[in-house]
């Protein structure tokens, strides 16, 4: 648990408002995130960086709902963006367009074109042929695409591998043997104006030496390229800090801006930062309600109503998410459950044998630091409704996403005309 989620006469409390009360009010399940908990976690990240030129651009991949990104962008935050939709939702809460960074390995063109209307601040580029491709579409527009090149610099981040993402053999950036070549290609290139290096080399780290390894790098090719005549004035570090779901010890921001001073030392640059999961993970709980409680031949099961398609980390990642009562257990008594959700597959399962004070059918638990990468991969898998988000500020909190309706998702597909009802009844039925 962090600050922002404690208990208060009994029951647990996202700052001063009682997540009893809000699931009465909305039902379950919901995510539930903290205004306060995001400002400081951003602030703090900021502020390591104050005594130098820097922007901390906000990864909307961890999670993003509108409100939160509004509450950044009131901030100063910027906008890291992997798709349009992400950019349309960046625009909409208000970050400035020369705020945002354009990311990704696949941008189409279209995405191109929809980046360089809005005039952003630079494109992530991760390969020589999108490179071409973005000159095509900025040439075609008379304009020149503020451009950065993303490095892989081939560093183990040693996080899960399905998160790593500065290995030679991922899918993500230009090998680091290539980049004078692709500069130089850059710099004839009439529709692109190179203006920095960016690196990515994971999410979730919780150590100091694969960024440093990453980093140092990045600063020596920076200055290299600068002194062979490329103009380039911005460095993009990226994000990938991570946060403790469990007995991780993630290194202290002022650490980590430590190391980022000391790889990059004098060099005149401008630092961009891209950190998601840091400024959202701990601000968020998935509350949830015990369906049953059923007693197995070996084993004793929580079956909740939230599923995988609420929180798919478990699953997909095997990861560890603390789960807490809502309501403080005053027995030192605790038992060991399997916490599941109700989806017809063996993966739908949160925790094995975790301890927690007896249950009983309609008792709340709070899955915790599920501000980011939660709801954002949740799906409608068997036709479940997606869960409302609530933000909390202080005493007061608003539904920032309401809960899907059957109606409208029913409402999305189309019959053909085959199978048009006839007289009431499908075609075909007796």
């Amino acid at each position: 648990m962090t600050a922002a989620f404690v208990y208060k006469a009994g029951v647990l409390h996202a700052e001063e408002v009682s997540l009893a009360h809000v699931a009465a009010a909305v039902g379950t399940p919901f995510y539930c995130y903290s205004s306060g908990a995001v400002t400081s976690a951003y602030e703090a990240f900021a502020g390591a960086f104050s005594d130098r030129p820097s922007l901390v651009c906000y990864a909307l991949k961890a999670n993003a709902n509108l409100a939160l990104v509004r509450t950044l962008a009131r901030l100063g935050a910027g906008a890291d963006v992997v798709s349009e939709g992400e950019l349309r939702v960046a625009l909409a809460a208000g970050v400035p367009a020369e705020r945002i960074v354009f990311a990704g390995v696949g941008k189409t063109e279209e995405e191109m074109a929809a980046g360089l209307e809005a005039g952003i601040l630079q494109f992530n580029v991760e390969s020589l042929p999108e490179l071409a491709a973005l000159n095509r579409v900025a040439t075609a527009r008379g304009v020149r695409a503020p451009t950065a090149l993303r490095i892989n610099p081939d560093v183990d981040a040693r996080t899960h591998e399905k998160i790593t993402t500065g290995r030679a053999e991922n899918k993500f950036g230009i090998d680091l043997g290539r980049v004078r070549e692709v500069a130089g290609l850059a710099a004839e290139m009439p529709g692109i104006s190179l203006q920095g290096l960016a690196v990515h080399i994971g999410s979730q780290l919780t150590g100091l030496a694969p960024f440093r390894a990453a980093f140092e790098r990045m600063a020596a090719l920076f200055g290299e390229l600068r002194a062979t005549g490329h103009d380039l004035h911005q460095l993009d570090f990226g994000g990938g800090l991570g946060i403790a779901y469990r007995d991780e010890v993630p290194p202290a921001v002022a650490d980590y801006a430590a190391m980022v001073k000391q790889a990059v030392g004098a060099l005149d640059a401008r630092l961009v930062f891209e950190p998601g999961r840091l400024l959202v993970g701990n601000a968020g709980v998935l509350v949830t309600r015990v369906i049953y409680v059923k007693e197995g031949a070996q084993r004793r099961f929580l079956i909740l109503d939230s599923a995988m398609n609420d929180l798919i980390r478990p699953t997909l990642y095997e990861a560890w998410h603390d789960i807490v009562p809502v309501s403080e257990a005053s027995e030192a008594e605790t038992q060991a459950f399997d916490i599941v959700g109700p989806v017809c597959e063996t993966g739908d399962t949160f925790a094995r044998q975790r301890p927690l004070p007896p249950m009983a059918a309609g008792d709340l638990l709070a899955i915790c630091c599920t501000g980011a990468y939660s709801a954002c991969m949740a799906s409608e898998y068997n036709m479940r409704r997606l869960a409302p988000e609530v933000l909390v500020r202080g005493q007061d909190f608003a539904v920032v996403r309401a809960r899907s309706d059957y109606a409208a998702m029913l409402s999305r597909d189309r019959l053909p005309g085959w199978l048009e009802a006839v007289d009431g009844a499908p075609q075909g039925a007796a």
